[in-house]
């Protein structure tokens, strides 16, 4: 197990943890969190062994393996498969051994090699790497494409997938979300859940805590606090805490100011001097409990707009892309028929490259449709988040020269001291005081720049938001922020995100994009979640079906071919077996969704009754119907996912075989 005792950590001056003492045992999955600044980062830089503690015993097994993600950018011409498949080092190994020993004729250590290569899982290495690969939203096509041709996002993906793929007894993610869609995110909690190491994860989104963790360590005033649940369970037992924690403190305050009046009453006569001492020396003694201090929790709100044109805009037979450097036209999105009317809560759902920030970017103004027409309500004004905040921020330039420089393109004089006064007091609004608004926006944290976004929109008084992925960098105190913001916004908001609880908190409507084109989303993301599981699985069964198209060829290679009649006979046998094994489970599986779609009508049904005026016998009882809903939606929920993970268990080993 992982045990700290009595650990005092420091970075330069400051102290991060002080005294703490914790234990963590094999297989727990753990959540670690705090808020920025605590201690989270440098609590696993002592975990990987780059940082020592200052006072205390830190232990970790000798003989755990430890796998994380490396923060690097990968410069490599390799593939993608390559570089994912070089995370399992003790394959390397084994495969480097086994090129020396076929170099030196070495008969025994030939056959060594080849035992140890099948016990570390040699036969299917390439099939688990690419699975990977598939699961955190690469397409097929990119399996063989080199790592330098990625994006800098979809490069720590692979970082990502490598870390997978390494044999680990310790795995740390430090907000392994960040560079991930809503359909990678589902992916890797699923894979999580089966992981049967320790994990322990940073990270601010709550759906995703709760998912994949089972205990919780709180950093906070320099002190590690273990709570056994997830992050929602965290939150429960720590308000209880608060709780009783501040009910002790005005306990021991009024016996410490009854004592203090006996004091001050007789300490200067001389019969009840000594009593008086006595209780001088009892308050001494006392351990002191320490008030719960209010924490200056970030909060803002969005001005109400100064009208709302409805509909706020029309997308008429639109095509929506880009044109190259050639002039040429790459189209994403066709035939986009969609109107958008004042109030609505729209959330934007779509596997990762279908479109989603393309149609986001075209309806901010950012770039042109390609064909058809958008048209904008009168007095239509945007509030645009882009994925990237520096696609709408200056590296160079300070919080209060973005601010001068939007107040004057909305037509107002910044040029006064009293002007420059109000910029300042609303970037103070957002945490940025004293010589922060004054510091240029390159230095400063994701975080940071992030919120710097949010205070310029809501500067721009806007009737229609454009939020793509607004989370990224956001802790999540400043997360329940924006969603109780959003909430309270009587505009229209379009949002892209991979927070299931913002989607859940602020979302009323849904629009999936995919297959080239914009359409509603007839569900509720709990639908949409086992819609990507399944789209992940198609995926990677279609790249087992290209590895057994390749196979032949690479038998040929080794041996002589059998008789074509032969292979097709051998491979018709093994679709047979394997159709037989996994008939029952998918035939299960359609059952399963089919009860599921009726427990959601059933669901939705009771959720409007309920929203409705109701005798007390009829609420008690759509109540009661409502739980046992929500009961036997996550039953099957969970049973699906264990016969996909049977199906696909059975599939891999057919491959392999």
């Amino acid at each position: 197990m992982i045990s700290l005792k009595n650990v005092t950590l420091r970075r330069g001056a400051k102290v991060l943890l002080d005294g703490v003492s914790a234990t963590i045992q094999p297989g727990e999955h753990v959540g670690l969190v705090g808020r920025n600044g605590a201690g989270k980062s440098s609590l696993f830089a002592l975990l990987r062994g780059s940082l020592h503690e200052d006072a205390g015993d830190f232990s970790l097994p000798a003989q755990w393996r430890v796998a994380e993600v490396a923060q690097e950018m990968p410069e490599t011409g390799e593939s993608a498969t390559d570089f994912v498949l070089q995370g399992d080092s003790r394959l390397e190994q084994l495969r480097q051994a086994l090129g020396q020993a076929e170099q030196r004729g070495d008969g025994m250590a030939i056959a060594q090699a080849h035992a140890d290569l099948g016990d570390a899982g040699a036969h299917d290495a390439e099939a688990r790497a690419q699975s990977l690969i598939l699961g955190l939203g690469f397409q097929v096509a990119q399996l063989q494409q080199p790592v330098n041709g990625f994006s800098g996002g979809w490069r720590m993906r692979l970082q990502l997938a490598r870390a997978l793929m390494s044999p680990s007894d310790l795995l740390l993610l430090d907000e392994p979300t960040n560079h991930l869609d809503l359909d990678a995110l589902v992916w890797l909690e699923a894979w999580l859940k089966r992981y049967a190491g320790t994990l322990i994860v940073i990270s601010h989104d709550r759906e995703f805590l709760d998912a994949v963790t089972g205990v919780t360590l709180h950093i906070e005033h320099a002190q590690l606090t273990r709570y056994g649940g997830n992050y929602s369970r965290f939150e429960e037992l720590r308000a209880q805490q608060l709780v009783l924690q501040q009910s002790a403190y005005e306990r021991q305050q009024d016996k410490i100011a009854h004592l203090q009046r006996f004091i001050d009453r007789f300490k200067a006569k001389a019969t009840k001097a000594r009593q008086a001492q006595s209780r001088v020396k009892q308050i001494e003694r006392m351990e002191k409990i320490a008030p719960v201090l209010a924490s200056a929790d970030f909060q803002f709100i969005f001005r109400e707009p100064a009208n709302l044109p409805n509909p706020m805009l029309a997308i008429t037979d639109a095509a929506f892309g880009y044109r190259d450097d050639a002039g040429g036209e790459k189209v994403i999105l066709r035939g986009v028929n969609r109107s958008v009317l004042a109030g609505q809560r729209i959330g934007i759902l779509g596997a990762n490259g279908q479109g989603k920030s393309t149609l986001v970017k075209t309806i901010a103004r950012e770039m042109a449709p390609l064909a058809g027409a958008v048209t904008e309500g009168k007095g239509l004004t945007i509030g645009y988040f882009a994925q990237q905040e520096l696609d709408v921020l200056r590296p160079g330039d300070d919080p209060l020269q973005h601010m001068v420089r939007l107040a004057r393109e909305l037509g107002l004089e910044a040029a006064s001291e009293a002007r420059e006064q109000e910029l300042r007091n609303h970037l103070g609004s957002f945490n940025f005081t004293g010589d922060m608004v004054r510091q240029p926006v390159g230095s400063m944290s994701g975080g940071e720049k992030a919120r710097l976004v949010l205070a310029m929109i809501v500067w721009q008084r806007p009737n229609l938001l454009l939020l793509d992925e607004p989370t990224n960098h956001l802790d999540l105190v400043t997360r329940e922020a924006l969603a109780l913001a959003l909430g309270d916004f009587d505009g229209t908001v379009m949002l892209v995100s991979h927070d299931r609880a913002l989607l859940r908190a602020v979302c009323e409507d849904f629009w999936l994009v995919g297959a080239g084109t914009v359409a509603p989303f007839n569900g509720d993301l709990d639908t949409y979640q086992r819609y990507l599981l399944e789209e992940s699985r198609r995926l990677r069964e279609a790249a087992r079906e290209q590895q057994d198209a390749s196979a032949p060829l690479q038998a040929a290679a080794r041996a002589p071919a059998a008789s074509g009649r032969e292979q097709r006979k051998a491979s018709a046998q093994a679709r047979q077996q394997l159709a037989q094994r996994t008939r029952p489970l998918r035939q299960e599986l359609a059952r399963i969704d089919a009860r599921l779609a009726a427990l959601t009508g059933e669901r939705t049904d009771l959720e409007e009754r309920l929203s409705a005026p109701l005798p007390p016998a009829e609420i008690a009882e759509c109540g009661r119907r409502l739980k046992a809903c929500n009961d036997e939606i996550d039953t099957l929920e969970e049973r699906w996912l264990e016969l996909s993970e049977a199906i696909e268990a059975l599939e891999a080993e057919a491959l392999a075989e």
